[in-house]
């Protein structure tokens, strides 16, 4: 490469690296729109978490086929940013394998690794692909998963069999140009390529300039695709390729269907259980302060973990295709609620960033504009979305803060369950009569 070539790419990267960098920079501050909560409790749990789910993918596996697939895509997604290392190595300082001498037997391990993790991700991509769009699984045509949603799956499939047909057509091409007798260029004998060995013929009977032309051709692609990629991420469900990792560490620890208590309300209900409390202590101190809001109605009202899970959502549909309520024709589907948390808040930080860093209400809210009181009770609460995340995100403890907001701030909760609650502060029950005739069925015989 020629000087030219190498401050060409250094622009490249700064230009790539740079977008990138201010997409993660809105990321952060949309989640940082949520309420604070602690979890920085039990960090020993917390990272065996992230090691088994994360970077394990333990719950994948749970369902082999698509596990399996996953793990080879995940795998080589993971161990070939290795061989981005050298790609920019060389690109700056126009060497050639530049890894190579350094590393020795353990580099034509690693490229040979690389080939075959590059032929193992085509064949699950090329999967995954027919699963979506011939077979045409349940949880991949549902109604939640239509428009822009659907063609980003594709459009993944897409860019990664390209990035490895690149990546295998650049290790050709190399292979080709290594093996000319007397040398060519600058092209020196480095790297293993069990897969490239059988494309490189391809290349028979073309001059040297032309497969040389040819050889930078596929570097410069291969290496546009991937910084295209890395910022397709912030507008994809893929960016749980990053997101993954910190989700899942700070992933709720307690039992599933152990619900928060509201710290205002334990404290009022403390206040009136203890008799030398002071029954004005609850009063704020300032009469005109707004008081809490109970539950959430839009994003803000949230925590930031809840705005890092809408983030993380890998909308494969797992959640939905195991709910209950789904499975019975209910409008629920856990995987809608993330997707339209993560929607309400990109549309929230793109009101912040017309306004110069702050918020101008939109008349719109999270609750009916993007999700109806009709979903959120036709939750039964029963975890199995939470079970079946792969990354374990928590739909339900979205649905459970606006299900609060509906019953305590707007007082909109169904006519049955107002009834039980009804029935529950007058007589001490669910039923309709009173505590006496509670043990009246025992005398029936």
């Amino acid at each position: 490469m020629s000087y030219l070539d190498n401050i060409l790419f250094a622009v490249l990267l700064i230009v790539g690296f740079g977008f990138f960098a201010a997409s993660v920079k809105k990321i952060i501050r949309n989640i940082n729109l949520g309420v604070d909560v602690d979890r920085k409790d039990n960090p020993k749990a917390r990272w065996k978490n992230m090691a088994l789910i994360a970077l394990g993918q333990s719950k994948m596996v749970r369902r082999p086929v698509a596990g399996i697939l996953h793990i080879f895509v995940y795998v080589g997604f993971i161990i070939i940013n290795i061989e981005l290392l050298e790609i920019i190595i060389d690109g700056l300082f126009g060497t050639h394998r530049g890894f190579a001498p350094y590393l020795g037997v353990v580099y034509d391990v690693l490229i040979a690794s690389f080939e075959i993790l590059a032929i193992l991700v085509i064949i699950a991509v090329v999967t995954f692909w027919i699963r979506r769009n011939v077979i045409r699984l349940k949880r991949f045509v549902s109604n939640d998963l239509t428009g822009f949603p659907k063609s980003d799956a594709n459009y993944i499939l897409y860019f990664e069999t390209v990035l490895m047909i690149l990546f295998l057509l650049m290790n050709a091409s190399d292979l080709h140009l290594q093996n000319v007798p007397g040398g060519y260029s600058h092209f020196h004998k480095a790297g293993s390529y069990p897969i490239s060995q059988f494309i490189a013929p391809i290349f028979n009977g073309t001059s040297n300039e032309v497969v040389g032309l040819l050889f930078e051709v596929f570097w410069w692609l291969h290496i546009v695709g991937i910084l295209v990629f890395m910022n397709y991420l912030y507008f994809s469900k893929h960016l749980h390729i990053l997101l993954a990792f910190p989700n899942t560490y700070f992933a709720n620890l307690k039992p599933e269907g152990q619900f928060d208590n509201l710290a205002s309300v334990t404290k009022e209900v403390k206040l009136m259980m203890d008799p030398n409390a002071d029954p004005f202590a609850a009063v704020p101190a300032d009469e005109n302060a707004h008081p809490a809001k109970f539950g959430a109605s839009d994003v803000q009202d949230l925590n930031w973990v809840q705005l890092l899970n809408a983030y993380t959502c890998t909308e494969c549909g797992r959640c939905t295709s195991s709910c209950p309520a789904n499975q019975t024709g209910k409008k629920l589907s856990p995987r809608k609620i993330m997707m339209d948390t993560r929607d309400r808040l990109t549309e929230v930080g793109k009101n912040i960033d017309a306004n110069k860093g702050v918020f101008i209400p939109d008349n719109k809210t999270l609750l009916n504009d993007y999700i109806t009181p009709e979903e959120l009770w036709a939750c039964t609460s029963c975890n199995a979305c939470v079970e079946e995340c792969p990354v374990n995100i928590s739909p339900l403890s979205i649905i459970m803060d606006m299900r609060r907001y509906l019953v305590m701030e707007q007082s909109a909760a169904p006519m049955s369950l107002n009834a039980m609650m009804t029935n529950i502060e007058n007589n001490g029950a669910p039923w309709q009569y009173s505590q006496q005739d509670r043990l009246n069925w025992k005398n029936e015989n």
